[in-house]
C-alpha cells in the first residue's frame, strides 16, 4: 500500500489474522521516522492518515543549540541528565559540526551522568561516555528523584531536553539550591505539507478516524493549536474521549492529552512496537464485531464488512446502521433510536431510503428484517 493523505481505501485481503488492523484507519502526527510507523500499520492492514504537526529544525539553523553547548562546556556541570537517544546523538553530531565536540565530551565525561532509559543509556556509551543511574520508569521525575536523593545545592546540573521541556522538574531542582542549565538539539517547527492536519482533525470529529497516534508531547500541542484556530478544538476533545481512540509513545507524551480530559492507550514499554501491538489489541477487543446470522458470519472491522468471508462495500450512513443492528446481536432497534444515531432528526423517509441502501448492498437483503411498529433487526 502507499500511504494516504486523507482519502483512499482500506485493504481488500480476506484472511485477517495476519491483518489485524484490517478496516481500521488510523491518523499518524509524527514526523521523525513516521515512515516507520506508517509501513508497520499498512503491513497490519490499516489505512493511514498521515499528517505531520512538526517536524525538527535543521541543525544547521539551530544556533541556540551551540550556544548553549559553548555555555555548559564553560560551567563546567558536576550532574548530566540525558533524556533521549536521538537528543544524545544530535548533540554531540551538531558540536562536532561546529568544532566543539571534543570540548564537550571531555566536559559530560566529567560530570555524573544520569540516563531518563535504556535508549539513552546506549547513546551516551556509544559516545565513549558512561552513566551512574538510570530512571526506573524512563521518565525525568524519576530521575529528579535520585538526583535529589544525593544532593544538588551548589552544584550545576546540565539537563538535554528533548523537545517538550518539563518546567515542573526543572524547577524541582532549582527549588533545592542547584543551578539548571539545560540544552536543546532538537526544536520544533511546522512542517512541509502543515495543511494536512486540519484535515485530520476534521476526519477525527466526523468520526472518519478510528485512532489516532502521537510519538511526541508537541505533536499533541499543535494539534490542540490548529484546531482553536479552526474552531473545533471543543468538538476534537469530545471525539477522542468518544469515537476516536488515541495512543502515544508514553507517559510524557501523554500528557497534554491528560490535561485535555483524554486517556490515551500508553504502552508499558515505551517503544514504537509496543505501541502499535497495544493499538491492535485495542481495536481487536473493542471495535472488531461479529454475529452467526441466517445469511452466513457477519464481521464488521472498522469500515470493513464481510460476510461469510466475502467483503461488502458500505457507505458511511449505512455503515454507521449496520454497526448498530450488529451491535445490537439480533435485538430489536427502533427507529427512534436510529434516527438519532444517524442524525436525521426524526426523518421516516431518510431512514427508511438509508435502509434501503444497505439492503442493496448485501448479498442477501432478507438479513435485516423490519419488525412491524418496532424497528429493525439482523435476521440470526
Amino acid at each position: 500500500m502507499t500511504v494516504n493523505s486523507l482519502a483512499g481505501t482500506a485493504p481488500d485481503t480476506a484472511g485477517t489474522a495476519d491483518l489485524p488492523l484490517e478496516g481500521f484507519r488510523i491518523g499518524v502526527t509524527s514526523h521523525r521516522r513516521s515512515q516507520d510507523l506508517i509501513e508497520a500499520l499498512e503491513r497490519r492492514g490499516a489505512e493511514v492518515l498521515h499528517a505531520p504537526a512538526l517536524k525538527i529544525a535543521p541543525v544547521q539553523e539551530d544556533h541556540r543549540l551551540i550556544e548553549d553547548s559553548r555555555a555548559i562546556i564553560e560551567a563546567r556541570p558536576q550532574l548530566c541528565i540525558a533524556t533521549t537517544a536521538y537528543g544524545m546523538r544530535r548533540w554531540c553530531e551538531a558540536a562536532d559540526s561546529f568544532g566543539i565536540g571534543d570540548q564537550l565530551l571531555e566536559t559530560l565525561g566529567a560530570t555524573r551522568m544520569f540516563v531518563r532509559g535504556p535508549k539513552a543509556r546506549g547513546a551516551v556509551r556509544a559516545a565513549g561516555l558512561a552513566d551512574v543511574g538510570i530512571s526506573s520508569d524512563e521518565t525525568t521525575a524519576t530521575l529528579v528523584d535520585m538526583l535529589l536523593a544525593e544532593g544538588v545545592r551548589g552544584k550545576t546540573v546540565a539537563v538535554q531536553l528533548h523537545g517538550y521541556t518539563d518546567v515542573r522538574q526543572l524547577e524541582r531542582l532549582r527549588m533545592s539550591g542547584a543551578n539548571v542549565m539545560t540544552v536543546t538539539p532538537y526544536r520544533w517547527v511546522k512542517p512541509e505539507g502543515a495543511g494536512r492536519l486540519p484535515k485530520l482533525i476534521e476526519a477525527a470529529c466526523n468520526g472518519s478516524l478510528d485512532v489516532l497516534t502521537f510519538t511526541s508531547a508537541p505533536a499533541v500541542d499543535a494539534l490542540w493549536s490548529t484546531a482553536h484556530e479552526m474552531g473545533l478544538y471543543k468538538q476534537l476533545v469530545a471525539a477522542l474521549k468518544t469515537t476516536v481512540a488515541t495512543a502515544v509513545v508514553g507517559p510524557i507524551t501523554a500528557q497534554p492529552l491528560v490535561d485535555a480530559g483524554v486517556q490515551p492507550l500508553v504502552p508499558e514499554r515505551f517503544r514504537m512496537g509496543a505501541l502499535i501491538r497495544l493499538v491492535c489489541e485495542h481495536l481487536a477487543l473493542n471495535h472488531v464485531r461479529r454475529l452467526d446470522t441466517a445469511a452466513g458470519a457477519v464481521e464488521l472491522r472498522g469500515r470493513s464488512l464481510r460476510i461469510d468471508g466475502d467483503p461488502v462495500e458500505l457507505a458511511p450512513a449505512p455503515l454507521l446502521l449496520m454497526r448498530a443492528l450488529l451491535g445490537a446481536g439480533g435485538a430489536v432497534l427502533s427507529r427512534e433510536s436510529l434516527s438519532e444515531l444517524l442524525e436525521l432528526r426524526g426523518s421516516v423517509h431518510a431512514l427508511d431510503m438509508t435502509v434501503s441502501r444497505l439492503r442493496s448492498a448485501l448479498p442477501d437483503a432478507s438479513l435485516v428484517e423490519t419488525v412491524v411498529k418496532r424497528g429493525y433487526r439482523l435476521r440470526v
